[in-house]
């Protein structure tokens, strides 16, 4: 399935297409009311203020609550503006942000408000195309599943853990958790050092790790195309905090020897298996059959209301800016659900002309 997400973050309205959704899926509405919850903004003293109803409103592609087979499009109105707090900076490049690189790519016409189509607030309909995506999945028993995996220099279990098993049931428990962690003792110490930040004026990033269930072996191919790890690290990179995606052990491989980081195939029935999971559940592009597992670095949000050095775009001169308004300590416990949706459209992707979705 191909999306566009098009939309500002202080326009009337943000909203995505969603292309070759398959005819005569029923959709759970509640079940994608639920998704968008968990990303919205204003629910604690972690994320922002802003607040958003976030209910999606689909304009095509679904009739009797059946999709058509037709672009599924679905637009979310904006209503909690604050647009006059970015006037007097309009023409600071806020660092961190993409404001000098979109002056610059469209020539100064792009909306600087809020960060415009560059705002984290265009992940809102990321999540609803990601929702359906994973209704179709489920299908197919196929499911996807994250946590947040660091927050700063605090860390959480994995899904890498020997003695873990992954099941849906697991991936709806963290879902249903508003701080989604494995261990609730290192949650809390999460929360605590986002708090400290915001007490600083400050921000800080994490990592998230994610999984994906069901997948047969022998999906992907070597080259770029088709590359598990290619399309997935495709999509992450759509998602506009992600600085770094890493499968399995990720660079922790650096450090381990082949003894000890080669999963073991054995049989499991009439199934291979392996003993460990290190590469993620890939080997040369494509599926093993075991879970598929990768984490995702999260920058810290680039909105701080420190003092920092900047350029004035317009006169071409060094300024200081001083950053107003309302913005995340931390976005990594927003993005899980961002997360699961870039995958379970990767997904789809891997999975065209394989099944029928």
């Amino acid at each position: 399935m191909n999306y566009t997400i098009f939309g500002e973050s202080h326009g009337p309205a943000i909203g995505v297409v969603l292309e070759d959704v398959p005819a005569g899926v029923e959709l759970d509405l509640a079940q994608i009311a639920a998704e968008m919850a968990r990303r919205a903004p204003g629910k604690s003293p972690l994320s922002t203020p802003r607040k958003e109803a976030d209910q999606p409103e689909i304009l095509s592609g679904l009739f009797e609550g059946r999709t058509t087979g037709t672009p599924l499009c679905a637009i979310i109105h904006n209503g909690d503006q604050h647009s006059k707090d970015y006037a007097a900076t309009k023409d600071l490049a806020r660092p961190g942000h993409a404001d000098y690189t979109g002056h610059m790519r469209y020539n100064g016409y792009n909306d600087y408000r809020g960060g415009g189509h560059f705002s984290g607030r265009l992940t809102a309909p990321l999540v609803f195309a990601g929702a359906v995506a994973k209704q179709v999945l489920t299908r197919h028993d196929i499911y996807v599943g994250a946590h947040i995996s660091q927050i700063e220099f605090v860390g959480d279990a994995s899904f890498l853990d020997e003695e873990r098993e992954l099941t849906p049931e697991l991936f709806r428990t963290l879902a249903a958790k508003e701080f989604p962690v494995l261990s609730d003792a290192d949650g809390a110490r999460m929360q605590s050092a986002i708090l400290a930040a915001r007490g600083q004026q400050d921000s800080v990033g994490g990592a998230i790790e994610c999984a994906i269930l069901g997948l047969e072996p022998g999906v992907g191919a070597p080259d770029l195309g088709r590359n598990v790890e290619g399309i997935l690290a495709k999509h992450m990179f759509a998602v506009p905090a992600v600085k770094g995606i890493a499968f399995g052990a990720g660079f922790d491989c650096t450090s381990m020897r082949g003894s000890q980081y080669n999963d073991r195939p054995y049989m499991d029935g009439d199934r291979v298996k392996t003993r460990t999971n290190f590469n993620g559940g890939v080997n040369g592009g494509i599926t093993n059959g075991m879970p598929v597992v990768f984490e995702v670095a999260m920058r810290p949000t680039p909105s701080i209301a420190q003092p920092q050095e900047t350029v004035n775009m317009a006169e071409g001169t060094d300024a200081v800016i001083e950053i107003r308004g309302r913005h995340d300590p931390c976005v990594v416990h927003r993005a899980v659900p961002v997360i699961e949706a870039a995958a379970a459209l990767a997904v789809c992707e891997l999975l065209e002309g394989r099944i029928s979705l």
